[in-house]
Parts: C-alpha cells; sequence; structure tokens
C-alpha cells in the first residue's frame, strides 16, 4: 500500500478501537455514567442527587497488580549479573517511573506500546505510548511481526500530526485545509535506519485467536458489577431518606381545613405533649422502617463476585470478620493475585526484553541480536521480613544457595548488589590490615628458634629418668 492508503487504513483501525478504550478508562478514573441501571422515573426524581455519586472498585482491581510489577533490571546472554549498559538505557529513559503506566495503560485499555529510536546524539530513546494514539498492523500469518505503525497526536496548540513507520521508510503529515475539506498533507519520507518497525506492542492477556480489532481489558468483565453495585448502594441512600424511619398511621379523624380550604395537621406531635381524642373512633398505627441490611448483604455480594472475577483478595475492599488474620491466612488468600501477576509479568516481559533489543540495535551493538535476555523482576510476594530471611538462612546453609542468589531473592536490585559486593570487598581488606598491624605491634623473638634469652638455667629434658638411674646404680 501506498502511504497515504497505509495512513487512511490505520486511522480508521485507530478509530474504530476508541470507543471501547474510552470506556474503560472512565471507569478506570471513576467517571463512569452513574446509574446506569435506573429506570427513566428514577433518573428524574434523583439524577440531580447522585450527579457526583460513585462507588467504583475498578481503579483496585488494575492498581493492586500494577503496583507489585517492578523492574529491576535485565540479564543479558549468558552473563549472572544484570547488564549495566542495558540499566543506564533504562535510567536514562526514566523507565524506573514510567514503566508502571505502561502496565497500567495495558491492563486497562487493553493495550499499550513502547517507542524505540535514536536521539540526536544517536543514542537510544525509550518512549511509552498510549492506545489511544498508536496502533499497529501485524504480517498476516504472524503474531510478533509488524508491517505498519502509526501515530497520530495532537500538539499544544490543536494541530493534528501523524507518523507512520514502515520497515524502510518514515512517514509524516500533518491535518490541514485542502480544497476547502481538512485533509492529511503529502507524507515526507525519510530512511528508517532501524530496518524494521521501532514499536513494541505490550498486549494485556494475549490470545492465541483474537480479533486484532478486540483488546481485552481487566475491567471488562466486571463492568457490569460495578454498574450493579453503584445502583445499589444509590438505592440504599434514597432509602435511608425517606424510608429509613417508621411512618406513623392515624384513622379516623377529621382532617380540618384553614379558611382557603387547605388541610391542617389534625395534631403536632412533642416529646412533652400527650395527645388525647374523645371520638372512640381514632385509630393508631405505624409502618416499619425500611432494612437497610438487605441492601448491605446484596452488595457484599456483589463485591465478593467482582473479587473472584478480578482475583482480588476479599480483604482488599472491606474487612473479612470472623476470618483469620494470620500471615499464613493473607498468603492463601493472595495465591490467585499471585499467579494473575506472574503471569502478566511473562508476557509484558518478553515486550520489555524486545525494546531493549531495539535499544542495543540503535547503537549497532550485537546484543540487539541475543535472544537469551531476561528481565529481572522485583520479588511481588508480600511476606514478614522475619519469614523471608529465615527462608533465606534454610536455602543457604540446607541446599547451599549462593549468597547472590539470595540477595536477590530478599528483593534488592542488582545495583543494591554490587554495592554490596563493593562493602565487602573493602572490609575484607580492612580486617587484613588491622590483623597485619595486630601482628606487627605484638614483642618478637631474639635469637634463633627455640634459643633461650639471658642467663636462664636450662632445664633438663623431661624424660624417664628414674628407670636410667636404676641401670646406673646396677
Amino acid at each position: 500500500m501506498s502511504p497515504l492508503e497505509w495512513i487512511v487504513f490505520l486511522e480508521g483501525q485507530l478509530a474504530k478501537r476508541q470507543p471501547e478504550i474510552e470506556k474503560h478508562h472512565r471507569y478506570y478514573d471513576a467517571d463512569e455514567q452513574v446509574l446506569a441501571f435506573a429506570q427513566r422515573k428514577f433518573r428524574e426524581e434523583f439524577g440531580q442527587l447522585f450527579t457526583g455519586w460513585r462507588d467504583n472498585f475498578c481503579g483496585i482491581a488494575v492498581d493492586s497488580v500494577t503496583e507489585r510489577m517492578k523492574i529491576d533490571g535485565f540479564r543479558w546472554g549468558k552473563e549472572p549479573d544484570a547488564d549495566e549498559q542495558a540499566q543506564e538505557i533504562w535510567q536514562k529513559n526514566n523507565l524506573d517511573a514510567e514503566a508502571s503506566q505502561v502496565h497500567n495503560d495495558a491492563m486497562v485499555a487493553g493495550e499499550s506500546f513502547l517507542l524505540v529510536w535514536a536521539d540526536e546524539d544517536d543514542q537510544p530513546i525509550i518512549t511509552p505510548e498510549s492506545s489511544r494514539e498508536v496502533v499497529v498492523h501485524r504480517t498476516p500469518g504472524s503474531r510478533r511481526k509488524l508491517d505498519a505503525a502509526l501515530k497520530r497526536y495532537r500538539d499544544d496548540w490543536g494541530g493534528q500530526h501523524i507518523t507512520l513507520w514502515t520497515p524502510d521508510q518514515v512517514y509524516t503529515s500533518t491535518r490541514g485545509v485542502v480544497r476547502g475539506s481538512r485533509k492529511w498533507t503529502d507524507p515526507v519520507a525519510e530512511e528508517n535506519p532501524l530496518g524494521v518497525v521501532p514499536i513494541v506492542p505490550m498486549v494485556n492477556k494475549p490470545r492465541l485467536h483474537r480479533d486484532r480489532n478486540a483488546l481485552w481489558s481487566d475491567l471488562k468483565p466486571i463492568v457490569p458489577i460495578q454498574d450493579a453495585i453503584t445502583k445499589i448502594v444509590a438505592d440504599a441512600i434514597v432509602a435511608s431518606e425517606f424510608a429509613a424511619y417508621p411512618q406513623r398511621i392515624l384513622s379516623g379523624i377529621e382532617l380540618p381545613e384553614d379558611e382557603n380550604g387547605n388541610t391542617i395537621a389534625p395534631i403536632q406531635a412533642a416529646i412533652d405533649r400527650m395527645l388525647l381524642f374523645e371520638d372512640e373512633n381514632v385509630k393508631w398505627g405505624q409502618f416499619s422502617a425500611a432494612d437497610l441490611q438487605n441492601y448491605c448483604h446484596l452488595v457484599d455480594m456483589l463485591v465478593m463476585h467482582l473479587a473472584s472475577i478480578a482475583r482480588i483478595p476479599p480483604h482488599y475492599f472491606m474487612s473479612q470478620k470472623g476470618s483469620s488474620n494470620s500471615g499464613e491466612s493473607y498468603q492463601t488468600k493472595e495465591s490467585g493475585l499471585g499467579f494473575k501477576i506472574t503471569e502478566r509479568k511473562l508476557h509484558m516481559g518478553e515486550g520489555w526484553e524486545s525494546a531493549m533489543r531495539l535499544a542495543f540495535k540503535v547503537l549497532e551493538d550485537p546484543r540487539a541480536e541475543e535472544m537469551s535476555a531476561e528481565t529481572i523482576w522485583a520479588d511481588h510476594e508480600y511476606t514478614s521480613e522475619g519469614q523471608r530471611i529465615d527462608a533465606l538462612v534454610k536455602l543457604n546453609q540446607g541446599l547451599g544457595v549462593p549468597q547472590r542468589q539470595l540477595w536477590e531473592d530478599a528483593g534488592y536490585s542488582p545495583q543494591q548488589i554490587a554495592r554490596f559486593e563493593d562493602m565487602q570487598e573493602e572490609e575484607f581488606q580492612r580486617k587484613l590490615e588491622q590483623q597485619k598491624a595486630m601482628a606487627e605491634a605484638m614483642p618478637q623473638p631474639v635469637g634463633p628458634p627455640g634459643a633461650q634469652s639471658g642467663n636462664q638455667a636450662t632445664k633438663p629434658q623431661r624424660g624417664n629418668s628414674g628407670n636410667d638411674n636404676r641401670k646406673n646404680a646396677a
């Protein structure tokens, strides 16, 4: 296809995705439509009352995963240590802070992207990109190789820009007025020095067969439950306003009217008044107050369904009365969340490794072709300090696990481990110098080894002198 044909086609694919992407971003931001299940009459009566009302759990369903996905570094090839140059690229591009945004957008929208390019000094730049602005086209029959990628964005002055990448060329264009209508100008072409499309998709929960335009958001299965929770809680608030107190009934009494024919309240109740009626037909009664516990039970049930589908521990949403609060109990409850985080690390780690290979390709470094790379993730399990250290000591004493591996298992970053090794070497050298100084300060013996000093009398050699004396006497 020509550049303009690519732009028109990919722009259409980008537009087709936007409604679903925007919907899930609104739910994550707690900005969804309120009272989605309410009838029209209810919205007319109470719509203004609940305009700003939200009881939204979508944020925690995503954040409980992404807040534990922290990258400490990368191993390259057969080297046991973290690659120092990969760490420099990571730090230079502020990815220790922005990586969480990549994971977050991928889980909310279903996909996010990484753009790898070179700056004016030919140094690699890795930029996180949103699925609101970027779309890719995969080679037919392949789930990894890309034919083209497009980014459409607005600048601070409202101007629209497009960048199209193909393996051979990079095209840029702006939207302007052409013959009375706004169209993209003729693309300006430049050579692509990398020879590949420099975009890496970060796909959330990939499947072997799925419509390429159908992204999987972690919020997709819980949005209907979230709508129901918001509606039920709104009903409870209305009931607390109009039906949470007993309704009094007074029958068999004639209602008085004023001079204009308006009904007057027959009684004025107060704490210091007694009501007496001469008419024997007057009867008293009351309707009982609404039981708001019914709403609470229904909301609890819906929240537990949401927690089960999202694989989030129930204690993240509310306190569990009567349940065990021991460390082992919490670990058991969080096992499902742990497996979910591990699965996300597996797929997104491959994306980060591909981005780092492209970064080395910018540097024309042979590591760009190295496939045995590994993303070093921080431990996502929450355990007490005592439990973790006790387990590491047993691994060292029982299985002989090397100390460096134990440091990694304890959650220390490659940079901290490198400092530990330098500190150990410095401490070892300091002890050697102390031992040497102590040895030099001690008094040294004079003369050959074994010689006696001064006029000290020589002591006879110990032996079996009794037998020798008996032999001499004989």
